[in-house]
């Protein structure tokens, strides 16, 4: 057994193999979990704007309400767009979260992670580099995501380009 690997032990005799390996997602004077070292992460088939014209297509394909787009490159590390929309009911607002998640599970594989679907009332779709947040109106004139998010002033709603 090689020097680094060699159990250690502490008083008491006990043997504590892992205190001496460095995991390859470990910073190794820390020992704590870090990100994908730089060359490391396998990239994607897609972009960010791939992902957001199609998160823009399916929320409007669903009759989603007032859809508004913010870019969040430069301003945050989460994400690179976040997506606001509403939904007419509880109902509609899981079922465009619903659609939206198998749309880009089915297109770019990606597996969105979601939150709040079961009430319905505000629900979040976390797609990696685009946020999408779908509201029942009230809930989201109570939150007001816009305007915490959107630069002074900017008003944006996007659509997708012309459905011909």
């Amino acid at each position: 057994m090689s020097d680094n690997l060699a159990p250690k032990t502490r008083r008491g005799g006990c043997a504590q193999p892992w205190r001496t390996q460095v995991l390859s997602h470990s910073d190794p004077t820390t020992g704590l979990p870090v990100g994908p070292r730089e060359g490391r992460s396998t990239p994607a088939d897609y972009t960010s704007e791939q992902v957001l014209a199609a998160v823009l297509a399916s929320v409007d394909d669903d009759k989603a309400e007032d859809i508004v787009q913010i870019d969040l490159r430069g301003r945050s590390d989460v994400a690179d767009y976040m997506v606001i929309c509403s939904g007419r009911s509880n109902r509609q607002v899981a079922a465009i979260s619903e659609k939206l998640a198998d749309r880009l599970k089915q297109q770019f594989r990606i597996s969105a992670k979601m939150e709040g679907k079961e009430t319905g009332d505000w629900v979040l779709i976390d797609a990696g580099d685009v946020i999408v947040h779908v509201f029942r109106p009230e809930v989201r004139d109570f939150y007001q995501l816009e305007k915490m998010w959107m630069p002074a002033g900017q008003v944006t709603a996007a659509r997708p380009a012309s459905q011909g």
